[in-house]
C-alpha cells in the first residue's frame, strides 16, 4: 500500500466539473485523513433548523447563522461539533484536529468550553470516504485542495464560502470563483 500524504486541516473545495449533488460547490473541511480513509465536514450547507431544536444545551454558543449544518450525507442523525479555540492549550471536551480548529464532545457540558471558545458550529453528519477514495476523486480532478483558515468554520456568510475561499487563492484558482453558477446560461 502506498503511503497516504496526510490533508487533515485542509479544505476540500468541489470543482465545477463535480457532478455529486451532495457536494455541488461545496467547501469540505477535513477533520482527519490517513490511509484508512477520510472524514470532513462540508461547511456551507446550513439548515433551516435551529442548534437550540436539537441541542438546547450548546444555543447561543454557536456564531451567526445559528443553525445546525448538514456536515455531509454520511449520518445526518449524528451531531458534530466542530469550534475554534486559540492558544496553546484546550479546555476539557475539546480535541485538538490542526491548528485552532478542533472537535467538541457534544456530551460534555457546554461550561465547560464556553469561555475558550472562539467559534463553534454543529454539523448534522459527515463527509467520509474509504481507503484510497478521496484520493481516486483527487486523481479525477473532483477536488481542489486549499489551505484552511480558522474563520472558514464560522464564517458568517457560508453561502458565499465557496467564491470566498477561491478567491483568496494566489493562483488560477481565484478565477474558478467567477465560474457562473449555471454555465449553460452564457
Amino acid at each position: 500500500m502506498t503511503e497516504v500524504s496526510s490533508l487533515t486541516g485542509r479544505l476540500l473545495v468541489a470543482t465545477p466539473a463535480l457532478a455529486d449533488p451532495n457536494f455541488d460547490r461545496a467547501v469540505v473541511l477535513l477533520l482527519d485523513h490517513d490511509e484508512e480513509g477520510s472524514l470532513g465536514v462540508v461547511l456551507n450547507r446550513p439548515t433551516p433548523v435551529g442548534v437550540g431544536d436539537i441541542l438546547m444545551s450548546w444555543a447561543g454558543l454557536t456564531g451567526e447563522p445559528d443553525v445546525v449544518f448538514q456536515g455531509g450525507p454520511v449520518s445526518l442523525d449524528s451531531a458534530l461539533g466542530v469550534a475554534v479555540i486559540p492558544g496553546d492549550e484546550g479546555p476539557l471536551g475539546w480535541r485538538r484536529v490542526y491548528g485552532a480548529i478542533g472537535l467538541v464532545d457534544l456530551e460534555a457540558p457546554p461550561e465547560l468550553l464556553a469561555a475558550a471558545l472562539g467559534s463553534l458550529r454543529i454539523f448534522a453528519g459527515y463527509a467520509g470516504w474509504g481507503p484510497g477514495q478521496l484520493e481516486t476523486e483527487l486523481g479525477e480532478g473532483a477536488w481542489y485542495v486549499v489551505e484552511s483558515e480558522p474563520g472558514d468554520v464560522s464564517s458568517p456568510r457560508p453561502e458565499h464560502l465557496w467564491r470566498a475561499v477561491l478567491r483568496r487563492q494566489r493562483s488560477e484558482l481565484a478565477m474558478i470563483a467567477t465560474y457562473p453558477d449555471d454555465p449553460s446560461l452564457n
